[in-house]
């Protein structure tokens, strides 16, 4: 049996008792690594905290593994029950459908762990959540890769008066380009996007585009480290949000579209002050 479960957002204590009682029966544990991560991120400390809950050791599985050697995540699966872990819902804002297919065409069972997700969580801002639009990811540009076309989605959805949520790039354990062409892999440090950054890009499409489906004074809304302790929300136009300092990863933003009465009174709880730049650190139980 494979077990997809999701880890929630914040720390080891979001597995849903569901969940919990499913990873200690298994006799491997993979913890996929490179969609999101707990709000330890990969530390050794963090790792180890979880191995102590479930009393068994976890196999980080990064995107090598998943993408490119599923075959041995499934090979165990068939032999014996197997956890794999995802922070967040498995199929949330990232889904694993490959990896879930793969096991029902060799005849494994599979059982899903549903748990809360980003796509519902930043609901805490008070923009409800069947006023979004489609969702939009926004890479980190290089110098010769500067991809655009999210632009023409969060356009669509503001003429539609809808709302935007931009999950923002995280890069663990990619290889660079430079040792790709060289056809031996080197792996480049950990980058996860800040919201001051993704600002910078739209804001650099917007002028490449010469449109108006934003601009420097359209109203967002700022979110870092989504369901953990020390989340920061903050509500401002993009020009006032880019001085922000969001903190530690993982960031993520969202695009105002038309907004009802009672959507606008919850985001003024959130709104930057221009008397005190350092936005509202909120907690799980607001």
């Amino acid at each position: 049996m494979l077990y997809v479960i999701g880890l929630g957002l914040g720390d080891e204590k979001d597995i849903t008792l569901r969940g919990l009682e499913a990873v200690k029966k298994c006799e491997k544990v993979f913890m996929e690594a490179y969609t999101s991560l707990l709000s330890f991120g990969l530390s050794d400390d963090g790792i180890a905290t979880l191995e102590n809950l479930y009393g068994k050791p976890i196999t980080i599985a990064d995107r090598e593994m998943v993408e490119e050697k599923a075959d041995e995540i499934l090979s165990a699966a068939r032999a014996s029950d197997v956890a794999f872990l995802v922070v967040g819902d498995p199929f949330g804002a990232t889904t694993h459908s490959d990896l879930v297919v793969r096991a029902r065409e060799l005849g494994i069972g599979v059982k899903v762990v549903h748990n809360a997700s980003v796509m519902n969580a930043i609901g805490i801002c008070g923009l409800q959540l069947y006023r979004y639009g489609e969702t939009v990811s926004i890479p980190f540009f290089t110098d010769v890769w500067r991809p655009d076309s999210f632009y023409e989605k969060i356009q669509k959805n503001r003429e539609l008066g809808l709302h935007t949520l931009c999950l923002l790039d995280i890069r663990v354990k990619e290889p660079s380009w430079e040792s790709l062409s060289r056809g031996k892999k080197k792996y480049e440090p950990p980058r996860y996007m800040t919201i001051n950054t993704a600002i910078e890009q739209l804001l650099e499409v917007l002028q490449k585009r010469e449109g108006s489906a934003y601009d420097e004074d359209t109203d967002c809304v700022g979110f870092a480290r989504v369901g953990s302790e020390d989340q920061k929300i903050v509500v401002g136009p993009m020009r006032q949000l880019l001085s922000v300092d969001f903190g530690s990863p993982l960031h993520c933003l969202v695009i105002t579209g038309q907004t009802h009465p009672l959507e606008e009174e919850m985001l003024n709880i959130y709104r930057l002050n221009t008397n005190n730049d350092s936005g509202q650190k909120v907690k799980k139980s607001v």
